[in-house]
């Protein structure tokens, strides 16, 4: 699979001198085989949940384990993520299929059929501890990111620190999450991910580790004032960390949103074209990290992650308002995005009460409706259109989208479609 080999990748780097910004080939390995990182860490006396693992185990071990872990089952492929072959289970009846259809997918995915089983907890909330680790034996963590609002896996908002979390539990899972990394002599910085009950915040368990800096490594780095980034390369340097646990302070609150071409109204349908222009926001707290300009194209062949807007602020209320201010200064000329879908799940009472699960999103999707462009919409892509026609400087009176005509003024028709309305907009005058 994709991790064994960026193990072996990283291995002959170590062999030609050349330094591998990023974990030992070994603790990729382990961690990308989440039966054996299960056993790694257990043993170091890191919670798991329950369930059935052990390499090889058939489709008969499965089934005949399912009822001793308890109904309802996730059933999980080994060797990958993303969700990829994830199948919640809620009858023994169903079970024999799902595993046939997870492993077909897991092999197709990751090259591996391997399942195995776990309890699925109910109102489960994700919850991950970024862990950074120097060459020393000296590991810290900067606390917890709350990615429960998620669609199939893939995480949606992320916010740090979480809303569930009170510092006793904080101080247990961040341990938990340091013991992980000394498991498999970790360094680097990487992610553990670990699975909460809503109903239970004190009790977490272990999910997987990531051997890598995450997509929302930028709502930590706001809440710690560490440069992660920087950290990572200078422990690849040779570098001791900088600090120790104590030093490591969680200031304000951080909420990140990941800007994807997709159209929510549609069910998600994936989106695509040429970027026409590109507006980002600004100002005190927030963050945009992207790599959209106008002219670039977005195709169907990698994830439709375009951008991610992260905003700080005092307090989870102020950063609330200010991600959502972010957001309505956010926009993708070109390509459809979920901007819109974004404030609305940002509005909703149980996101702002902090009442969060993984299955939230998918609840609240039903109930959005994307507003249809009016008038002043359309006046306004009209005239985008006009003025980036507009040569600059004015040459030829004949070249000029203006309307001008010897006699008389003559308008600029524009046919413009929004779904099934059609409007037709006439501009005259010069800008």
């Amino acid at each position: 699979g994709f991790l064994s080999e960026n193990a072996q990748f990283a291995a002959a780097l170590a062999r030609a001198g050349i330094v591998f910004i990023g974990p030992p080939a070994a603790a990729i390995q382990t961690m990308g085989d989440k039966i054996t990182a299960k056993a790694a860490v257990s043993a170091f006396g890191v919670p798991v949940v329950p369930g059935l693992s052990r390499p090889g185990l058939t489709d008969d071990d499965l089934v005949g384990g399912a009822a001793e872990v308890g109904y309802p089952v996730l059933v999980k492929p080994s060797a990958g993520g993303g969700g990829k072959g994830m199948r919640v289970v809620h009858d023994a009846a169903e079970l024999p299929g799902a595993l046939a259809s997870a492993r077909r997918e897991s092999a197709a995915a990751f090259g591996d059929d391997t399942l195995f089983l776990e309890r699925f907890v109910l109102n489960p909330r994700h919850i991950e501890v970024q862990v950074v680790a120097d060459g020393f034996g000296n590991v810290v963590h900067f606390g917890e990111r709350e990615c429960s609002l998620q669609r199939r896996h893939q995480k949606v908002i992320e916010e740090a620190p979480s809303p569930l979390l009170d510092a006793a539990t904080r101080d247990r899972i961040g341990a938990a999450a340091c013991a992980t990394a000394r498991s498999v002599d970790y360094t680097g910085a990487g992610t553990v991910e670990f699975i909460v009950s809503a109903d239970r915040p004190d009790e977490f368990f272990f999910m997987e580790m990531n051997t890598r800096l995450q997509v929302e490594h930028p709502v930590t780095e706001m809440v710690t004032g560490v440069d992660l980034v920087e950290l990572q390369v200078r422990i690849a340097a040779g570098e001791k960390l900088p600090l120790v646990q104590d030093d490591v302070v969680l200031r304000g609150h951080a909420i990140e949103a990941r800007v994807y071409a997709e159209d929510p109204s549609t069910g998600f349908l994936p989106t695509g074209g040429t970027v026409l222009d590109v507006v980002e926001p600004t100002g005190p707290g927030v963050r945009v990290d992207s790599g959209l300009s106008p002219g670039c194209v977005v195709g169907s062949d990698y994830d439709p992650m375009l951008a991610k807007v992260i905003a700080h602020a005092e307090d989870r209320p102020a950063a609330l308002r200010a991600l959502d201010n972010a957001l309505a200064g956010t926009g993708v000329l070109g390509v459809s995005t979920n901007v819109e879908f974004l404030r609305f799940l940002l509005a909703d009472p149980d996101v702002a009460a902090g009442r969060l699960d993984t299955g939230l999103l998918d609840r609240r999707t039903p109930d959005f409706v994307a507003k249809a462009p009016g008038d002043d919409e359309l006046i306004a892509a009209a005239v985008h259109h006009w003025l980036r026609d507009w040569p600059r400087p004015v040459g030829d009176l004949w070249q000029v989208p203006s309307g001008w005509r010897v006699g008389a003024a003559a308008p600029t028709i524009f046919r413009l479609h929004a779904g099934e309305r059609t409007d037709h907009v006439y501009l005259t005058g010069s800008p």
